[in-house]
């Protein structure tokens, strides 16, 4: 299987959903920029995936992520972050959002388990209040401590100043 096979458009995502979900397949979906690939985000999708049988990874386009973290992001292009997570084992697919928060994407994914970092409260996790309603659970994971893409650019942007 290549990457590229594991990443969809919504449409394509939805139909895909149909065949795991005839087959018993317990969802779980969770969201986010990863512009730079770290063992925080390993092991945040490790345990997510864990959660469920098929792990759904909505990504921010590039435009979300110059919205919501400023002009100097993302790091990388989104069809490049969209290839490096669909190489992860646990990440069954990939689909891109244009908003700024994962809402529409929740409402037409249904998922049986939405994720997020224990950086959340469940209350205030984008769809919580959907995908409660519609029966599935909200659960948030342990991140490891320390790691984070600001983190590195800023370590990256320090040693910078010192040379």
């Amino acid at each position: 299987m290549n990457s590229t096979d594991k990443i969809f458009t919504l449409p394509q995502l939805l139909e895909q959903l149909q065949l795991w979900r005839s087959q018993g397949q317990k969802i779980v979906f969770t969201n986010g920029c990863f512009d730079l690939l770290h063992l925080g985000h390993v092991d945040y999708l490790e345990k997510a995936r864990q959660l469920g049988d098929k792990l759904v990874l909505g990504l921010n386009t590039d435009r979300s992520i110059s919205s919501i973290k400023g002009p100097n992001r993302p790091l990388q292009d989104e069809m490049s972050r969209a290839r490096v997570m669909a190489s992860l084992l646990f990440v069954d697919a990939v689909v891109l959002f244009d908003d700024d928060t994962p809402l529409e994407l929740i409402k037409a994914i249904q998922p049986d388990i939405l994720v997020k970092g224990d950086d959340y409260a469940v209350a205030q996790i984008v769809g919580h209040e959907e995908v409660l309603k519609a029966g599935g659970e909200v659960k948030t994971v342990p991140l490891v401590t320390g790691y984070s893409t600001t983190n590195i650019v800023n370590k990256i942007e320090n040693q910078l100043k010192q040379k």
